[in-house]
This record gives C-alpha cells, sequence and structure tokens, in this order.
C-alpha cells in the first residue's frame, strides 16, 4: 500500500515545518494526529486479520513491535547522550528522567504530571521533548489488543458493532479533551494525555473494522472508484488546509478539530488502501513513499538535530539552515534505516545471536572497517554512560538557562506557614508572568522546591498557586498565537477563580508601548483590573539595566509611573517596588531577566510583599506601594 507511505511522509514533514517555525505550517504539528489515526487502523486491521486466522498471538505481536520500535530509539537516545556529554549544550539534570521516560514509554505523563508545556518555554526545548507521542502510541500497542479482544468477545464477533464501541469511545476521549481544555490557557494537558488523544488513535480503529484491506477488491464499479478518489481528494486539502491554518492555541482545535482531523484522515486512508484508488498512486510517488518508509526514522531523528544544531537565541525560521537540519535528519534516518530498523525487521538479531551461538566468529578475521565500527560503537557508548554519570547535564547556572519547566495552568502547592508566624488573606493566588517570572518556577534556576514561588507563597499563607508563566506574554498583544494576559486571566474568572493575583508584568508592555503600539500604560493597566474585578490585585513593577531601545530602563520607569497613578482609580490595587530592592549582580548579562540568587530573592520577596499588601489581620497598607518586611540583603535560601 504505497499511498500510505506517501501519507506518512506528508505527515512527517508538517511535523517538521513546524518545529522549524515555519509560518506556513502553524498546524504541521497535526502531523501526529495524522500518524495515531494511521497506526490506529494498521494496527486493527493487523489483529483482526490474526483474529480471523485463528487468534491473536500476544507475545509475539509485541515482540514485533518491539523489533520494530525499540532498536533505532535506543540507538538515538545513545547518539543524543553522548552529544550533549562531549559537544553540548549540556542539558539540565531532569534530562536524564525525560531520556528515562521514554524509554519506558511514560514520556507524555512524566511532562502531563510535571507540568511541561509543549508550546511555552524560556528557553530552548529539550532534544527529546518529542517523543511524547511514542510514548501514546506504545501504550496503545500494549492496551489495544487486549481491549480488542475483550470488545470482539462482548459483541459476539459483529465487526459494527465493535465499530460502534470504537466510534463511541472516541467520542468519549473527544469529550473529555473540549471538558479539560481551558481556552486562554495552556493546552499542554490535553495535547499530550492518552485518555484525550486516544479519539484520533480509536477512529483508525473504527475504520478498520468496517474497511479491512484484505478484504478490498479492485473491481469496483466506476462511479464508486470516482466517489473513493473524490472523497480522498478532499479529505487530503483538508488536512492540507489544516496544517497551513490551524493554530495550537485555536479552541476549536480542541474542541472537535482533533476529531475532525482524524475523520479526515480516516477518509484518506480508506481511499488510499484500496486497490482500485486512482489517489494511492499519486500519494505514493516514488519519492513520498522512500520518505515514508524511513519517517519513523525521520521522527526520531529530526527533534534533536533541530534543537542540537540551532543557534543559542534563534526564534525565528531560518531557510538555509533548515534545509541542511531536513538533509541532515533524512541522511540518518536513511542510515538508520538501511543499518538498523529493517534489518532487525527482517531477524538480524535473531540470525546474529545464532551465529554468536555458534562461535563461528572465532574462525573468520575482523575485517578492518568491523574494527573501525566497534571502535566508534565504543566510543559513542562510553560518551553515552558518561552523560548518564552527569558529564552532559548541569544542575544549576546562575547565568544561562537550561530547559525551564513551568507550572502553567493548574498548580497547586499545599503548605503551611510556621505556627504564629503572619499570614496573607490570600488563601489561593494567580500569578502571571512574562518571562522575569520564569526562573520562579524552575528546577534548574532553583533546584530547592522550598525558594520557589509556590512554596514562597505558602509560606507566608496562599496555600494554593497558579502560575501563568509564558515568555514574551503581554496584556495586549499575542506572542506566536499564545493568549495574552487578559485572556488569561478571563479563563481564570471563567472559571470562578476567588483569591488575590500577582501580575509580574511590564517588560513587554514597557517595549511595545516603545514600539508603537496605539494602547498605552494606562489603558492596559486598567484592562487588567476590568477583568479581574474587585479582587485584591498586587502588581510588580520593573527594572532594567538596558540603556537603549524598546527595553531601556527609562520605558521601565514610564511603565512604573502608570502603575502608581492607576492606584487611585483602583482602591483594590497595590504595587510592590521591586525596584527597590533588585541589586544589579542579581541581572544576567542581558539586563532583563535572572540569575539564581536574583530569583531566589524575587521569589522570597514577592511573597513577602503579597503578605505585607494583604494581611490576614491587621488593616492593609494605606498606600499603594508596599515593601516586604525583609532586611535588604535578602537570604539566597529559602528558610
Amino acid at each position: 500500500m504505497p499511498g500510505l507511505d506517501g501519507l506518512r511522509a506528508i505527515a512527517v514533514l508538517g511535523v517538521i515545518a513546524y518545529h522549524l517555525n515555519f509560518s506556513w505550517a502553524s498546524g504541521g504539528l497535526l502531523g501526529v494526529g495524522v500518524f495515531f489515526t494511521l497506526s490506529g487502523y494498521l494496527i486493527t486491521d493487523l489483529l483482526l486479520a490474526q483474529v480471523a486466522r485463528g487468534g491473536v498471538k500476544l507475545a509475539k505481536f509485541w515482540l514485533a513491535r518491539a523489533r520494530r520500535l525499540l532498536p533505532a530509539l535506543f540507538v538515538m537516545l545513545i547518539v543524543v547522550m553522548a552529544w550533549v556529554t562531549v559537544i553540548g549544550p549540556h542539558q539540565p539534570s531532569n534530562f536524564r528522567i525525560d531520556l528515562a521516560s521514554a524509554v519506558g514509554y511514560v514520556n507524555n505523563w512524566w511532562l502531563i504530571f510535571h507540568d511541561v508545556s509543549y508550546f511555552q518555554a524560556f528557553a530552548a526545548p529539550g532534544p527529546l521533548d518529542h517523543l511524547w507521542s511514542l510514548s501514546v502510541e506504545e501504550q496503545f500497542y500494549i492496551v489495544w489488543p487486549l481491549l480488542l479482544m475483550g470488545g470482539i468477545a462482548a459483541v459476539r464477533g459483529s465487526r459494527a458493532r465493535l465499530a460502534t464501541v470504537a466510534l463511541a469511545l472516541a467520542a468519549a476521549s473527544t469529550v473529555l479533551m473540549a471538558l479539560l481544555y481551558r481556552p486562554g490557557l495552556d493546552p499542554s494537558r490535553v495535547y499530550y494525555g492518552t485518555d484525550t488523544r486516544a479519539l484520533e488513535l480509536l477512529a483508525g480503529a473504527a475504520l478498520a473494522m468496517v474497511w479491512p484491506s484484505r478484504r478490498l477488491r479492485p473491481d469496483i464499479k466506476v462511479g464508486a472508484r470516482r466517489i473513493v478518489d473524490a472523497a480522498g481528494a478532499v479529505a487530503l486539502l483538508s488536512i492540507a488546509f489544516m496544517f497551513w491554518r490551524v493554530d495550537a492555541y485555536a479552541p476549536f482545535l480542541y474542541r472537535g478539530g482533533f476529531l475532525l482531523l482524524s475523520l479526515a484522515t480516516a477518509v484518506v486512508v480508506a481511499a488510499l488502501v484500496h486497490p482500485a484508488s486512482r489517489l494511492a498512486p499519486v500519494v505514493g510517488w516514488a519519492p513520498l513513499r522512500w520518505l515514508g518508509e524511513r519517517s519513523y526514522g525521520i521522527y526520531l531523528w529530526h527533534f534533536p538535530i533541530v534543537i542540537l544544531t540551532t543557534p543559542k537565541g534563534a526564534v525565528s525560521a531560518d531557510f538555509a539552515r533548515g534545509s541542511l537540519q531536513v538533509a541532515a535528519t533524512i541522511a540518518v534516518a536513511a542510515l538508520s534505516w538501511r543499518f538498523i530498523e529493517n534489518p532487525i525487521r527482517h531477524g538480524a538479531l535473531r540470525r546474529g545471536l545464532a551465529y554468536a551461538k555458534a562461535r563461528r566468529w572465532r574462525r573468520h578475521r575482523i575485517r578492518r572497517r568491523t574494527v573501525a565500527g566497534m571502535t566508534a560503537a565504543a566510543a559513542t557508548a562510553v560518551a553515552a554512560f558518561a552523560g548518564l554519570a552527569g558529564a552532559g547535564v548541569v544542575r544549576s547556572h546562575g547565568s544561562t538557562p537550561g530547559r525551564i519547566t513551568l507550572s502553567r495552568t493548574f498548580v497547586a502547592v499545599h503548605a503551611h506557614p510556621r505556627p504564629h508566624a503572619p499570614r496573607t488573606s490570600c488563601r489561593a493566588v494567580v500569578h502571571i508572568g512574562d518571562s522575569t517570572s520564569a526562573g520562579l518556577a524552575s528546577t534548574n534556576y532553583l533546584p530547592d522546591p522550598r525558594q520557589r514561588i509556590g512554596s514562597q507563597f505558602a509560606r507566608v499563607g496562599a496555600t494554593t498557586s497558579h502560575l501563568e508563566i509564558s515568555g514574551a506574554r503581554s496584556i495586549y498583544e499575542r506572542y506566536k498565537g499564545k493568549p495574552n494576559v487578559d485572556e488569561v486571566a478571563a479563563a481564570w474568572r471563567g472559571m470562578h477563580f476567588r483569591g488575590c493575583w500577582v501580575l509580574s508584568l511590564g517588560t513587554n508592555e514597557a517595549a511595545n508601548v516603545a514600539d508603537g503600539s496605539n494602547i498605552g500604560y494606562g489603558q492596559r493597566i486598567d484592562m487588567m483590573m476590568h477583568t479581574i474585578g474587585a479582587q485584591p490585585v498586587m502588581w510588580v513593577n520593573v527594572k532594567s539595566l538596558v540603556a537603549r531601545g524598546p527595553y531601556a530602563e527609562a520605558h521601565m520607569r514610564g511603565w512604573n509611573e502608570a502603575l502608581l497613578a492607576a492606584c487611585a482609580r483602583h482602591p483594590n490595587m497595590r504595587v510592590y517596588d521591586w525596584v527597590s530592592d533588585v541589586k544589579d549582580p542579581w541581572f544576567i548579562d542581558d539586563g532583563i531577566h535572572f540569575t539564581t540568587p536574583g530569583y531566589a530573592a524575587r521569589s522570597r520577596l514577592i511573597a513577602s510583599a503579597l503578605l505585607a499588601a494583604f494581611p490576614a489581620s491587621g488593616s492593609s497598607p494605606s498606600s499603594c506601594v508596599v515593601r516586604p518586611d525583609a532586611p535588604r540583603d535578602v537570604p539566597v535560601r529559602a528558610g
């Protein structure tokens, strides 16, 4: 079925274009959804064929999946670990946990439980961040055969009823995604979840139940052939349109968009597997088929190659660099297919073990190229194991951020202040910040959890905190389609949040106004205060060490003055005077963001300022400006 290989190629090219930040592929991430539906179809088609021949041999099925997937994955992981160990950039300490979760095919749930965003990052993504999707597929491979056999027994072998059950489960997954999704907030939870992405796999499975490839015949009427080809072509164009126009933050995507993608993919697959289809040879064009056969390796290798060869700080697409990265990806994937994947698929491991068991290797001369290959492999393995021992990772840096893990949407920190210690009246807090807040929640900047902002809020009595932190975030402007601050606040109000708000904003507001925005300082502040309503709000003012340009300190002073003026209009508003506490050595070289000591102090001081602004006992300060009750030389370590 060459058309399916062509479809694989289209899907993986869409994913690569998305990761290269090409503006015309804003929905290229949907290529993963195409893979899911295609996998659901092929695996179910295979299993049902085995059922027809007498039953599913689970051990053989799972061994075949492992033989197909694991060798290439292990080689990629070893090479990436060796690369970051010897060449760099060194990875944060949780990189090894990422690696372990990828090997165990639980990476997507590890990312969910540790609140790692797929869409928001202060620093460059990790080279293994794309492996979440392989975890979803492998979990499906393990669980689905068991569910399928149970379903066959329950419906007494009726494929129509079995397909109805599969579609009902897909609908339940769609509803769960819609219920868990919150417009304006980071959608990573529903994007990663096996439970919410099962709909795509199940759509393909349902198709296999009513459209088995082995029962299709080429001798159909001309009218039927035209319907098959026309439906497939329209569905394929629909997928291409979604690749082009859909944005990762579009509410449509999480309220039925993924289901629409799955249905379109199912229609395309139905057309491509039919032996009478004239669309299949077109999509199965030889170059696309060649890429599709190697699509697994291409997907495995493209992300580490892109991440590890992109210069630090580069965020926009670069056609020349991207072309070289794509060429390198295809070349490495071709080598993987030639020397690892295809040989192992056809029994190379079994033959090798038998060969070694017979000890015939002792009677053969070892060729030079074999020695060279073994030496290179050994060197790579040594470097990789050095990385596992810690040589390729960095635990904490004062000036260079590693991978930043941000608590995004519903992170609750439950702790209690010391007995008889002063408490804030704020039992729950929403903290909204831009990249100057990223280190407050970072395991790399603040490896001690007591130093992080959630624990510091808990120290002063705010036992539940929700952290909404995203680089380049602004009150009015949107960055790369991500929700702006006003939309995030509106989303929390829509969930009937009751508590206090900490708004650590202003750096981007000052820069945007300096760049010519017609939405002034006062309008931005009033917009936020109107959205939040009468609940207590503490703003954190801003400072930079930059002398010129939109981020110059002169613009920051203008924003700070606007904050003070707004207090007269909003009695529920306070301003923490961070400018009076921050020290120049706490800034990194860019003059905007902070070092580890700076973030540790910022975390503690913001929490202490919240206590000063809204104490549980006694009256709130009459002045708009608040200062934390702490000495000027704030200790770096939390108490």
